[in-house]
């Protein structure tokens, strides 16, 4: 069989490629066997990274188990709840396209067979799936696992709890030392923070896409099932190169159309209507962010995950994962059944083979019973997002689903902060956060610290807040993101000034600013936009990043 890395190993003219092959220690059967490259985001900083060295192992130990060769090297990662609310949350995003560079980049210049993917946290994820949809050679993703839930007070409680336990303080409702300890206590070791925020989203959305095994998205860090399914990951890695399928060939519209459908059911981050569009991108196909509302309108919402509920991911393990979810949509004729998977088989054969199915109804629900008749998202078009903009519905409290008031209007996150915790935010106001997405950020950083604050502050039933940027998935309360065209490609969000009102209808799936059209048009004539930064890899990356509702992908 002839085999891709055979350009770095066969023949009398690659004698000096193999002389630097035997240098790292392999011998002539390692050199004849398929050769999987490992594309590892192990560093000692992303608690849903720290472990991932040892978990390679297990891979390795699955891909030299079915006859390959591994290949192990390293991507870099930003951890989002550790880079929020200041200048590093920035990177956030645009490291994506920089992992899908370098995995691009030791893919071709090192010719290997095929690839395991190995993240576990939020723009590492997509950044991965990228390089496989643009790579297209035989790739499978494994995540690192969730992390398990904290206790405090008897309860259990994740990440999302402690940034709202920081708004509860500054209101004096509670004590330095309750606060010290949601600190220590709401992260208890390895893993993706404990809900349903973007990290575990996308975990789970790449089995529901076809190119993770089951419970890849739900299995916790720390149990020896994650260790099982990396050895399994191995294994079917090395299948996948010797039967050439691609991963173009797994990523198809029909795929795509069930991970937005799980999506819905999960209730998941608002940050998948980024990286799904960037994923079929770069797979060849068109997804924007309004390809989404067919889905939320059709697809009920079946679990109640943090944050919008009291179960964790681990809960959802148990209750049977996304291929129980998945089971219940094709069931319900919700999900295409046809669609190939990394597992060398359909959707719909590999739930049979399996037994998928709800073994806890209090945790999955039935489409028949769910948690709401229509999915976790939804999005809103209007005068003031003419492209679209999302909002986790789910999360929204019922007073909130339709509020009208006026606007306040900020520059930056930080300045809206400020403000929150200072107390000088009024009931009823629409905050606005603007200058925030992908080429104004730039970098469209994630905001979970004033959406938290609000809550932490029992504002989130009283205030809502909109942005062209993007919240964290972690983040609740009427928190309107990824307003499309941004204010910085002078989009209407740059038209708003202090008082305009805005009327937000979620279940309507509308948001307009009450002023003409032809004042609107006015305003937008005299606005020029200054970028913030001007030099280094961010002022790169606004000058080629596409606006929020495409993806955030680079054109080029």
């Amino acid at each position: 069989m002839e085999k891709r890395s055979d350009l770095m190993t066969k023949g009398p003219h690659r004698t000096p490629h193999r002389s630097l092959l035997r240098a790292d220690g392999f011998t002539d059967r390692e050199l004849e066997k398929p050769m999987i490259g490992i594309a590892n985001s192990f560093t000692e900083i992303i608690p849903g990274h720290m472990h991932l060295d040892k978990l390679a192992q297990a891979v390795k130990a699955g891909i030299y188990a079915a006859g390959g060769t591994p290949v192990e090297f390293n991507t870099i990662g930003v951890c989002d709840g550790i880079a929020m609310n200041h200048e590093g949350m920035k990177y956030s995003l645009p490291s994506r396209e920089l992992i899908a560079d370098s995995i691009e980049i030791m893919a071709n210049a090192h010719p290997f067979d095929g690839l395991v993917l190995l993240a576990s946290c939020d723009k590492i994820i997509p950044g991965m799936l990228n390089a496989a949809a643009r790579l297209n050679i035989p790739s499978i993703f494994l995540s690192g696992g969730p992390m398990l839930p904290g206790r405090v007070n008897n309860r259990d409680v994740g990440l999302d709890k402690v940034f709202e336990a920081v708004g509860r303080f500054q209101r004096g409702r509670i004590s330095q030392e309750e606060l010290r300890e949601y600190e220590c206590s709401a992260c208890p070791g390895a893993g993706s923070c404990s809900g349903m925020f973007t990290a575990n989203t996308m975990s789970h959305l790449s089995e529901a896409l076809g190119m993770a095994l089951p419970f890849n998205g739900s299995i916790p860090a720390t149990y020896a099932e994650r260790t099982w399914l990396a050895k399994e990951t191995g294994r079917q890695a090395v299948n996948l190169a010797i039967q050439g399928t691609k991963p173009r060939e797994i990523m198809t519209k029909e795929a795509f159309e069930n991970a937005m459908a799980v999506d819905m059911a999960l209730g998941g981050s608002t940050n998948t209507t980024l990286h799904l569009p960037a994923m079929a991108y770069y797979a060849g196909l068109d997804l924007s962010l309004k390809d989404f509302d067919f889905f939320t309108e059709r697809i009920p919402h079946l679990t109640s995950i943090a944050p919008a509920g009291p179960h964790h991911v681990q809960d959802l393990f148990y209750a049977g994962g996304i291929p129980a979810i998945m089971a219940e949509l094709l069931h319900n004729g919700l999900i295409h059944p046809h669609p190939l998977t990394v597992a060398a088989k359909s959707i719909g054969d590999m739930l049979t083979e399996i037994g998928a199915g709800i073994k806890d109804p209090l945790v999955i629900r039935t489409v028949d019973q769910p948690v709401h008749k229509t999915g976790g998202l939804a999005i809103l078009t209007g005068n003031l997002a003419p492209d679209g903009a999302v909002v986790k519905q789910a999360a929204v409290a019922e007073e909130m689903l339709k509020h009208s008031g006026p606007a306040r209007t900020f520059d930056s996150e930080g300045e809206a902060f400020q403000a929150i915790t200072g107390g000088g935010i009024q009931k009823g106001e629409v905050l606005v956060i603007r200058f925030a997405g992908p080429r104004g950020g730039p970098g469209m950083p994630e905001m979970l610290s004033p959406t938290s604050a609000l809550a932490g502050m029992d504002l989130d039933k009283e205030v809502a807040l909109i942005t062209d940027g993007r919240f964290s998935g972690a983040s609740r309360g009427a928190a309107i993101g990824h307003c499309s065209p941004e204010a910085a490609f002078g989009g209407p969000m740059a038209a708003i000034r202090d008082g305009d009102i805005i009327e937000i209808d979620i279940p309507g799936k509308t948001l307009n600013l009450k002023v003409s059209d032809r004042e609107i048009e006015q305003r937008l004539q005299a606005f020029r936009f200054e970028p913030k930064i001007k030099t280094g890899y961010l002022a790169r990356y606004a000058s080629l990043v596409s606006s929020a509702d495409k993806g955030a992908v680079f054109s080029i």
